[in-house]
């Protein structure tokens, strides 16, 4: 900060105006008297003409106007998504067509905080510095297997739609009804999802089923071979977790057969096998948990149109805004 009696101070350049204006001194010569150039001196004198000795302090530098900042409108959709769907910045830039950094501006404008303050189900959060990304070159070089076990809605609605009390009791008369059966890891108050994601073009294959035996298991992989090898995909490895329908005979021969090499993450580390995981957390908010349902087979009749959307249209963030499908070449349509 300069002196407050510095020729163009507040205080010297009140006098140069004074000069000009109040004592018709020419602004050459006062230019040359406050050793300031001529444009300088006509326009603190326009401004005191203008202003009187409020127009001589200094003026914010931000522009009156700015015609290439986002609309209102636009504001409040990005901030309305961050809310409501809980996206990043990427995600909703791909999806109203945006520049990831206006998002960003827009959030930080907005004081949005970040997504690991408000996510509960991101859980601990891991230093981005740790984590390990990697990605296979071409499409069925490595495969991610899975199951995501849901707790199944009984009929009326669970307690995410009719409340606690109602879900509770709607519940129990389906467990009156149906009864309990644990047997060879059955239960029946639950479903069970396997999924199939690649690693290159994170393209999912997805079935709902009953159980997670072996034989459910290897049953699965032979369709989603089929489905894969229909696309003009060949699979050569298959990364599982340690279950013991993974574990089993039947689901290793079922790999051996097709000629895939069976890959197992190490105890304890889901984290190895994050792309199939990733896309669990995206079924529970997009689809399983994303609206209320009154039943499990409303809810179930949703999922292919969920699949066919996850495939074909939705944007990734780590593709960069395309869908899966864009690197999937022989799909059809």
């Amino acid at each position: 900060m300069s002196h407050s009696n510095a020729i163009l101070a507040p205080a010297g350049r009140l006098k140069l105006a004074r000069c000009v204006v109040d004592g018709h001194l020419p602004l050459r010569l006062a230019a040359e008297r406050f050793n300031v150039s001529v444009p300088t001196a006509a326009r603190w004198a326009r401004r005191y003409v203008e202003c009187g000795e409020a127009g001589m302090l200094d003026r914010p530098s931000r522009p009156l106007s700015c015609p290439h900042r986002s609309s209102v409108r636009t504001e409040h959709r990005v901030v309305g998504l961050r809310t409501s769907r809980r996206w990043g910045p990427a995600r909703i830039a791909y999806h109203l067509h945006l520049n990831i950094s206006t998002v960003h501006r827009i959030l930080h404008r907005y004081h949005c905080p970040p997504l690991r303050f408000t996510d509960r189900s991101t859980g601990i959060r891991i230093r981005r510095e740790h984590a390990r990304r990697y990605e296979y070159a071409w499409p069925g070089e490595m495969i991610h297997v899975d199951v995501k076990k849901l707790g199944r809605i009984p009929e009326g609605g669970g307690h995410r739609s009719v409340g606690r009390p109602a879900g509770e009791a709607n519940k129990r008369t389906r467990n009156s009804a149906e009864g309990v059966s644990r047997g060879r890891g059955l239960l029946r108050g639950y479903t069970f999802i396997h999924h199939a994601v690649d690693d290159h073009s994170r393209y999912v294959y997805s079935e709902i089923l009953p159980d997670e035996t072996k034989e459910t298991a290897a049953a699965f992989m032979r369709n989603a071979i089929a489905a894969f090898a229909a696309h003009g995909v060949k699979i050569q490895r298959v990364l599982t977790d340690n279950g013991s329908c993974y574990r089993s005979r039947l689901f290793a021969q079922t790999l051996t057969d097709a000629g895939i090499r069976h890959k197992r993450t190490r105890p304890y580390r889901p984290q190895t096998n994050g792309k199939v995981e990733r896309f669990n957390r995206i079924l529970l908010e997009e689809w399983a948990y994303a609206r209320p349902y009154t039943s499990e087979a409303e809810r179930q009749a949703c999922y292919q149109d969920f699949i066919e959307h996850y495939n074909r249209s939705r944007p990734h963030t780590a593709l960069k805004g395309a869908s899966p499908a864009s690197r999937v070449t022989n799909l059809p349509g």
